[in-house]
């Protein structure tokens, strides 16, 4: 299996990494400094096991990935980039191209869907970090995380099962499973956190704020008959395995959405978590104020490259309910 990994992020630069280092044929794609210092130096890949540097090959482009021979390609860019990379993709790359996406949210899916008939879901549990040019750290050892793959909609094929395989070769747990995307509805949930810690800093996501966001999230869903695994399942499919430990540049900071926030990228995926409940909720007619203020809250402090942890979790609820009860 020859494996592109378009979007060497976090997410992106941990299986790519450690795919190759277990002898798997990986091409990175990246973007700006970080392909530079890929390019130059190599990956540096920190876990809590140690750091090394793989030279694994990188490009700035998927044309130039030889995308002509059989390849799988891994989906690793947030969510707000993912249309735009499947357009570049889908000017270079065989139209039987296997596309997995690896991303939070349950959008990439569809969208890749239009473009190409082999489309995957991919549930990433596990804790990553990207905070520096040709840097990623893994945070959990000896089992990176859990990977689990399978077709969009539904099923399993050849390609999963290869998937999966290879992903087992690499510190991973993986599983191909035919209800994937059930398993990435509960993420969703879970990912409605991703805003409240970028907002008000990581000490925030045992808060009230979260509890109310994944609450209404869930009843949204449910409203809608969408089915999603719970959080009892999630921690049984976890058994423990994923930890969240230090690396060589320190503690794990924060997810996808405050390293954007801490990286003054200038945009967030929020709008495909806190904004994905929003949409459904419009589309059904239920109201969701906790989600929309965090979309609404994060995408501004995303704008404005504001440092992120400054507002107050409690304050920020307060507003929502107020929304929600007609007090403004």
């Amino acid at each position: 299996m020859r494996i592109v990994v378009y979007g060497a992020g976090a997410i992106g630069g941990v299986v790519g990494g450690l795919l190759h280092r277990a002898g798997h044929e990986v091409v990175l794609i990246a973007r700006g400094a970080h392909f530079e210092a890929i390019a130059d130096a190599g990956l540096r890949l920190e876990t809590p096991e140690g750091t090394e540097t793989l030279r694994v090959r990188v490009f700035d482009d998927p044309a130039k990935a030889e995308l002509e021979r059989r390849s799988i390609v891994l989906l690793g860019m947030k969510s707000q980039h993912t249309e735009a990379a499947l357009q570049r993709l889908a000017a270079v790359a065989p139209r039987d191209t296997a596309v997995v996406c690896m991303q939070n949210g349950v959008e990439n899916e569809r969208r890749s869907l239009r473009l190409f008939a082999n489309t995957y879901g991919l549930v990433v549990m596990s804790p990553t970090s990207h905070l520096a040019p040709g840097v990623v750290q893994a945070h959990s050892a000896p089992i990176t995380g859990l990977l689990d793959v399978g077709r969009y909609p539904s099923g399993v094929d050849d390609t999963a099962i290869e998937l999966a395989d290879a992903l087992r070769s690499a510190t991973f747990r993986s599983e191909a499973l035919i209800d994937v995307m059930r398993w990435k509805y509960g993420k969703l949930i879970t990912n409605l956190s991703n805003a409240v810690t970028a907002l008000c800093g990581p000490g925030a996501a045992g808060s009230e704020l979260v509890r109310h966001a994944r609450n209404e999230g869930e009843t949204t869903l449910r409203a809608a008959g969408i089915d999603f695994a719970t959080p009892e399942e999630e921690l049984a499919r976890n058994g423990g395995d994923v930890k969240v430990l230090p690396t060589a540049s320190g503690p794990w900071l924060g997810g996808s959405s405050w390293q954007s926030a801490a990286r003054r990228t200038g945009s967030i995926e929020s709008d495909f978590l806190s904004g994905e409940i929003v949409l459904l909720g419009r589309l059904i007619g239920v109201s969701t104020p906790v989600n929309e203020l965090l979309q609404w809250e994060s995408d501004r402090l995303a704008a404005l490259r504001a440092a992120p942890g400054a507002a107050d979790a409690d304050e920020l609820l307060a507003r929502a309910l107020s929304v929600a009860t007609g007090e403004t």
